[in-house]
C-alpha cells in the first residue's frame, strides 16, 4: 500500500500571473522544477524573460504572455490564445498586485481603482474566463495569492488589505460553487518575503524591526519558502483541499492581532 500522494505536476500546465519576478517568478520556475509547463503573464517580456530561460533550463516549456491585466479585453484575448496554443490550462496562480501605501484619509478615487483592478477584479475576471475552460476539460486548480493583511490588520494600506481580504473570501465562494466542476480554489497567504517590491522597507531597519517583533520564527521569508506550499496546492497532494487559505507567514497570525 502507498500512502505517499503526489506533488508531481508533471504532464500538466500552468498560467501565472506576474511572473517576472518576486513571488511569481519564483512559483514558475518551482513548478517547472516539480514538472510543469508554464505560462508567464505580465507587463514586463524582459523579466519574463529571465523566467522563461530558467524554466527552458529545466527542459519545460515557457510561453510568454504580454498583457495589462487590468485591460480586461486584452488579457481575455491573450489568454484565449495560450488556450488555442497550448490546448489546455491545469493550474492558474493569480499571483499579480500592487501597492501604494497611502493612510486612508489620504487615498484617491485613482489609487482605489488602480489596487482593485490590478489586486482583484483581474484575478476573478481571469479566473472567471480560466474555470469556464476547466469545467470544459474535467477540473483544474486554482491558486490566488492573498496577504496576511487580508487576515489581519497591518500598515500596508487601507485598499490593499481590502482586495487581499475580498481574495479570501472570492477563494471561499469559488470553491464552494466550482467544487462540482472538479475545479479547487485555494489561496496563500504570505508575510513579508525578500523581493523586489519588498526589498526598500526591508532596509529600514526600524520597521524591519516591527516586522520581526510580529513574527515568531524572528525572520523575513525567503521566496523558495512560498515554492512547497504552492506546488502543494496545486498538485494531488491536496486533492481533498478547497476553499482554504495557507498563512505562510513565520507564525505570524498565531498571534491574532
Amino acid at each position: 500500500m502507498t500512502l505517499l500522494p503526489s506533488f508531481t505536476l508533471q504532464g500538466q500546465t500552468a498560467l501565472i500571473t506576474g511572473a517576472g519576478r518576486g513571488i511569481g517568478q519564483a512559483i514558475a520556475i518551482g513548478y517547472a522544477e516539480a514538472g510543469a509547463d508554464v505560462a508567464l503573464l505580465a507587463r514586463t517580456p524582459h523579466q519574463m524573460e529571465e523566467t522563461a530561460a530558467a524554466i527552458r533550463d529545466l527542459g519545460r516549456q515557457a510561453y510568454i504572455i504580454e498583457a495589462d491585466l487590468r485591460d480586461q479585453a486584452a488579457t481575455q484575448k491573450a489568454v484565449d490564445d495560450l488556450l488555442q496554443t497550448v490546448g489546455r490550462v491545469d493550474i492558474l496562480v493569480n499571483n499579480a498586485g500592487m501597492n501604494i501605501r497611502s493612510k486612508a484619509l489620504d487615498v484617491t478615487d485613482n489609487e482605489w481603482e488602480t489596487i482593485m483592478q490590478t489586486n482583484l477584479k483581474s484575478a476573478f475576471f481571469l479566473s472567471q474566463q480560466v474555470g469556464k475552460h476547466m469545467k470544459e476539460h474535467g477540473g483544474g486548480r486554482i491558486v490566488n495569492i492573498s496577504s496576511v493583511g487580508g487576515h489581519t490588520a497591518l500598515r500596508t494600506g487601507v485598499v490593499y488589505a481590502s482586495t487581499k481580504a475580498a481574495m479570501i473570501q472570492m477563494t471561499k465562494v469559488l470553491s464552494l460553487e466550482w467544487a462540482t466542476f472538479g475545479i479547487r480554489v485555494n489561496a496563500i497567504g504570505p508575510w513579508y518575503f525578500r523581493t523586489p517590491l519588498t526589498e526598500k522597507i526591508l532596509a529600514d531597519p526600524q520597521y524591519l524591526g516591527e516586522i520581526l517583533a510580529r513574527t515568531p520564527m524572528n525572520r523575513v521569508g525567503e521566496l523558495q519558502e512560498l515554492v512547497g506550499p504552492a506546488v502543494f496546492l496545486a498538485s494531488d497532494a491536496s486533492s481533498y483541499m478547497t476553499g482554504q487559505t495557507l498563512f505562510v507567514d513565520g507564525g505570524m497570525t498565531i498571534y491574532g492581532f
